[in-house]
């Protein structure tokens, strides 16, 4: 089914919905907390509602975020609930609804690799900014592909009807509760939930009114065909492999080289693509030593940063990695591949759990994966028409470092959008692409990875200012140590020539 006609066969479900919810939205009157508990909507059994009283939440074993984040979470209603749009799929959810300061808005929150959990921190974060929140398992438990085999609707939950049935699920709840519906809706996701965000945009374009998506894995069949391309690159023989110690070698190189050409020497490169470095004058001259790199070393790292070609046409099938994301290379140089990129392959697009990472050939198995993804987990479609016809607007950000989903798939999609609305003039009343310079993979890294997106999207939404930079730190034991504007794309942050540049007051955003 394609996206269009998927969208097509939901609408009567949403219609349920709201004939479902017009008791209560007719009252105009709250309900109780542990009344939702029978609330009737469509496909939708409700777990459990129950008020949590503040500070005394205390999320399952295991889950991510410090516990001084859940202690400090004001009083609310908690909804848990289980969504059956067909009958293969168990789609838990959660539902937070602030009892005290709700600001009328509901916020989602995306997943990571997997899925298969709840997102409790990404949930608190956006419960204590006064949102009701919600997030979803998307249709499984643990963060692995076994519930692929044999289930292939739970795929389609995972890939992304999860994501959409919350989202309507939510707004009932909400209406219920609140005896009126989110007034404004926000989803807000990286890596798989950029992917996930970008889904939303694509398929599903009337539910948010504004969309974060990070670092997304969008194109799946090409981002994680390239990581297990990368890995091959690096084990061809033992040569060719970079150790730890090599890696920080060629990195050193590329910020001697490179660093100072965006005016300010600080170990961070503002525009990677300015950069250019040859892995070549880091060759050996004779014998292996530990300060320099072996041809097949060089090798490697070249066909790194470029990206695997289509050796037919020659042309690109995928960016390569940036220079000055040395560092984060382990994660596809190390003893195996990217689990992730190993499990599509294996349990996706060759629906066979026992397939041999080993034997991955780019050039016969990632046009398979174009066909088998193509319906599912790839989600390119540039056209964004639909979601900034009812007045959507899209922040995207993409750390430049990120070793592994190559930031300029970033650019390249916001060009495509561009293309499709009239140039970049155009696009950008709607959509902004913030680059974020030294980051890692959704965070971590040396660049100022610490910023507000919600924020700067809620003025947008709201109040029609859109994000001519957006104030960033870089935090190190729990100190700020640098401020910096992150600057729509293609603007980089220029140094003034005077003042700490350790300062954001000292730069602004200007087109190179």
């Amino acid at each position: 089914t394609s996206g269009k006609m998927k969208g097509t066969l939901d609408l009567p479900v949403k219609l349920l919905m709201v004939l479902a919810l017009s008791g209560f939205a007719a009252a105009g009157a709250p309900v109780s907390c542990d009344s939702l508990a029978s609330a009737a909507l469509p496909h939708v059994t409700i777990i459990s509602a129950k008020n949590v009283a503040a500070g005394e939440f205390s999320p399952p074993e295991g889950s991510r975020g410090p516990a001084t984040a859940f202690k400090s979470l004001p009083a609310f209603c908690r909804v848990q609930a289980s969504l059956k749009p067909v009958e293969d799929s168990d789609i838990r959810i959660e539902v937070w609804l602030p009892v005290a300061g709700w600001n009328n808005k509901l916020q989602s929150v995306g997943n990571g690799a997997w899925g298969g959990v709840i997102g409790y921190a990404a949930l608190a974060t956006a419960l204590s900014q006064g949102y009701a929140a919600a997030s979803t398992d998307t249709g499984h438990k643990g963060n692995d592909p076994t519930f692929i085999t044999d289930h292939p609707e739970k795929l389609i939950d995972f890939a992304y009807r999860s994501v959409h049935e919350m989202t309507a699920a939510a707004k009932g709840i909400i209406a219920a509760y609140y005896g009126q519906g989110p007034k404004l809706s926000y989803f807000n996701g990286c890596s798989t939930g950029g992917r996930q965000a970008m889904v939303e945009l694509q398929r599903y374009p009337a539910d948010y009114d504004g969309v974060i998506a990070g670092d997304p894995v969008y194109d799946t069949s090409h981002i994680q065909g390239t990581q297990l391309w990368l890995w091959q690159i690096f084990h061809k023989d033992e040569a060719s492999n970079i150790p730890p110690e090599k890696l920080a070698l060629l990195h050193a190189a590329v910020l001697a080289a490179c660093d100072a050409l965006d005016g300010v020497k600080d170990g961070v490169l503002e525009d990677p693509t300015r950069c250019g470095y040859d892995p070549t004058l880091l060759q050996c001259k004779h014998d292996e030593a530990t300060d320099c790199l072996t041809a097949q070393q060089v090798e490697a790292a070249k066909q790194s940063y470029v990206g695997p070609m289509n050796q037919k046409t020659g042309q690109p099938v995928w960016p390569g990695r940036e220079w000055g994301s040395e560092m984060g290379w382990l994660n596809h140089s190390g003893k195996e591949p990217s689990s992730y990129a190993a499990e599509i392959y294996g349990y996706v697009v060759f629906q066979n759990p026992d397939w041999d990472y080993r034997n991955f050939d780019f050039e016969w198995d990632v046009p398979q994966a174009e066909k088998t993804l193509k319906e599912t987990m790839d989600s390119v479609n540039p056209d964004l028409r639909p979601f900034f016809a009812h007045g959507g607007k899209l922040i995207q950000y993409h750390g430049w470092n990120d070793p592994g989903v190559a930031p300029q798939g970033s650019v390249n999609y916001y060009r495509a959008v561009a293309a499709k609305v009239g140039g970049e003039r155009a696009v950008s009343d709607r959509y902004r692409l913030f680059m974020v310079p030294g980051m890692g993979h959704c965070g971590g890294g040396d660049g100022t990875s610490t910023f507000n997106m919600i924020s700067a999207l809620e003025q947008w939404v709201e109040d029609g200012q859109a994000p001519d930079s957006i104030p960033a730190s870089r935090v190190r034991n729990g100190v700020v140590d640098r401020t910096r504007p992150l600057c729509p794309y293609p603007q980089v942050a220029a140094y003034k020539g005077s003042g700490s540049t350790d300062e954001a007051g000292n730069f602004a955003c200007r087109t190179p």
